[in-house]
């Protein structure tokens, strides 16, 4: 049996609100007889039982997943795809596509736990288990034991059981990171390599460095009393006063404690009326006042990046950490490919 087919197969009905995606019917409608009443003392019929051997979902060498593993997985996803789809047809996608991916999780989860396993040297220290599960506690019970205990008998699961599955998280985390990190070193040859040909993914819009003072206009200023006031701080700029100083001491915005610095700026981030006398300056300038029904404003260039391609030497970081990425993913991939050939593997 396919993973797809697992949405045929009645899980949605255990996880999903039967009104979800149900239509309105119309006003003239007929009322419908009100439904019998439900036997609370029974589970809701998924009919799962009748089509999986036990329930299983799969085995994976030694170890057996059961459907009722997998609704646990499932279970704390499904409010969000629900809140996020946007028909039955599309939930229902979004949750066989997620079903393969958490069947396929869980067996891959299985086969690294075994992986670390066969190195007896390696073990989780107990004292690192107990602070995980103090942690949970904390941070989902609000650190409440019985709300704890009450949750796994909720999901029927003991103790020993969780212990067990929060030991194999840790394992799973920790051999997964370990794959990553040995693929974290990349060569210069290979960020020039890669600088070269892609060059259009770093290409960059013209951009300033902007610096602002904002005056506020007062009750009824006319636009000559307020262009007044922005000519005398225009003097002290042309006198040779610093801007940022200037800012601290007389911009009204946001911005002011930290000199007017509202950090680069594409052109195609302002306003038309701020972005026309802005780009139109070198570094060191500063446009002359520009009034809006608001206030008035003094932009000043800190720097400029005309618009081109970056120089590797601005970009070197970014594509150390994109190959860094894409090695590990790789490296992950064969080791996955590699556990999961050499293991018994048993999807219903």
């Amino acid at each position: 049996m396919t993973l797809s087919r697992f949405r045929s197969l009645g899980l949605f009905s255990a996880l999903l609100p039967v009104a979800v995606f149900a239509q309105t019917p119309p006003v003239d409608a007929p009322a419908s007889p009100a439904p019998a009443k439900a036997d609370a003392t029974k589970p809701p019929a998924d009919n799962l039982d009748l089509r999986f051997a036990n329930g299983i979902v799969a085995v994976v060498e030694d170890k057996v997943i059961t459907v009722d593993d997998l609704r646990r997985e499932i279970a704390p996803r499904v409010a969000g795809i629900q809140r996020s789809a946007t028909s039955e047809k599309d939930f229902n996608d979004r949750m066989e596509a997620l079903q393969d991916d958490i069947i396929q999780e869980m067996i891959d989860r299985v086969l690294i736990v075994k992986d670390f396993k066969k190195d007896d040297k390696r073990h989780i220290p107990e004292s690192i288990i107990d602070n995980a599960i103090a942690d949970e506690q904390l941070r989902r019970f609000d650190g409440d034991r019985s709300k704890f205990l009450a949750y796994l008998r909720a999901i029927g699961m003991t103790f020993r059981e969780y212990r067990k599955k929060m030991e194999d998280d840790i394992i799973y985390d920790y051999m997964r990171g370990q794959q990553r990190k040995n693929e974290s070193v990349v060569s210069p040859a290979r960020v020039e390599t890669f600088y070269s040909e892609n060059k259009d993914r770093f290409y960059q819009e013209d951009q300033v460095h902007m610096r602002m003072i904002a005056l506020n206009r007062a009750d009824s200023e006319t636009d000559t009393q307020l262009l007044a006031d922005a000519a005398k701080v225009e003097t002290r700029i042309k006198a040779g006063e610093k801007f940022d100083d200037l800012a601290r001491e007389l911009s009204q915005d946001a911005k002011r404690s930290k000199g007017g610095d509202w950090g680069w700026q594409r052109k195609t981030d302002l306003k038309t009326e701020f972005s026309d006398p802005l780009f139109k300056l070198d570094q060191g300038q500063a446009t002359a006042p520009i009034v809006t029904p608001e206030a008035a404003y003094i932009l000043y260039v800190e720097e400029r990046k005309l618009a081109g391609v970056q120089p590797l030497a601005d970009v070197r970081d970014q594509i150390e950490k994109i190959l860094a990425n894409q090695m590990a993913r790789d490296s992950e991939t064969k080791w996955l490919e590699r556990l999961r050939r050499n293991a018994y593997v048993r999807i219903y």
